[in-house]
């Protein structure tokens, strides 16, 4: 006996009271496989394009954080550069009106003009002016050699796959594991950039995370760059943010090319993400 492959479906349809009609829908199981295959795959072909349209809108996101930074540092040198000028102006003034730059014979410059005495007070008043904006030059660039070090940026492009805190061992097993930062997944050989100013305190292997960059921002802060698989910086290197360091890998304890993240304060972990700029757009 041959298998019966077909389903069978019966509506009775009644038109009056006197006549009915049986009518017999029949469908092959082969069929409904088919469009079973087919339905499964148009919806994950439609999960598979949402998912990459916010992995692209997080790209967006990241590359407009990071050029506002970019735009916000230079804003910020071209004051400086102004400030700069004015203090130049001042203590150009106090040296030409204290005549110690009154050399005629060795002067290529020529100058004149009506002799206007500088009185004593008035040389105090310029003084006290420069000394005023030479404070204020320094505090300034503290500000920005503060910022400048604080890490702002996002050190790779890719996918956040295991966060900060408790998780399960991602090599199997039922066993959890505190994770100390961030992963960040991407294509192998990426470039890897600094995430803030500072000094190289630590380039090479390490127990776990593989090839590992260690950066010394000042003030107890310090960020790691785990299981690269290129080191292009050596210790006691100064860096400044932006700066490639090196390129992604699988080097250490990893399942596949990604980076690993820290951010330390007097070596305690803290959740990178609270220096890194938002992903989502409020």
């Amino acid at each position: 006996m041959n298998r019966d492959d077909r389903l069978y479906a019966f509506i009775v349809a009644g038109t009056s009271r006197s006549r009915s009609c049986i009518r017999h829908i029949t469908i092959h199981r082969r069929w409904l496989k088919v469009s079973a295959g087919v339905g499964l795959a148009l919806l994950c072909a439609a999960l598979y394009g949402l998912y990459a349209l916010t992995q692209q809108v997080a790209h967006l996101r990241i590359e407009h954080e990071n050029r506002l930074l970019r735009e916000e540092n230079k804003q910020q040198r071209e004051q400086l550069n102004k400030l700069k000028t004015r203090v130049d102006a001042v203590e150009g003034r106090v040296v030409e009106l204290a005549g110690a730059a009154d050399d005629r014979e060795t002067n290529e410059h020529g100058a004149g003009g009506p002799l206007i005495p500088l009185d004593a007070e008035m040389a105090a008043a310029l003084e006290r002016r420069a000394a005023r904006l030479e404070r204020m030059l320094d505090a300034y660039e503290n500000i920005l050699r503060r910022r400048a070090a604080e890490p702002s940026i996002w050190p790779v492009k890719g996918n956040l796959t295991d966060g900060f805190g408790a998780r399960r061992d991602p090599f199997g097993g039922a066993s959890s594991e505190f994770h100390a930062g961030q992963d960040i997944a991407t294509a192998w050989g990426t470039e890897v950039v600094a995430t803030g100013s500072g000094e190289v305190s630590f380039a090479g292997p390490q127990n776990g995370y593989g090839q590992l960059v260690i950066i010394d921002h000042g003030g107890g802060l310090t960020t790691r760059y785990g299981h690269l698989s290129k080191i292009e910086v050596e210790a006691g290197q100064s860096i400044a943010r932006g700066q490639v360091l090196g390129r992604v890998g699988s080097t250490g304890r990893s399942t596949g090319p990604h980076l690993h993240y820290e951010v330390r304060i007097n070596e305690g972990a803290v959740n990178p993400m609270r220096y890194l700029p938002r992903l989502s757009v409020e």
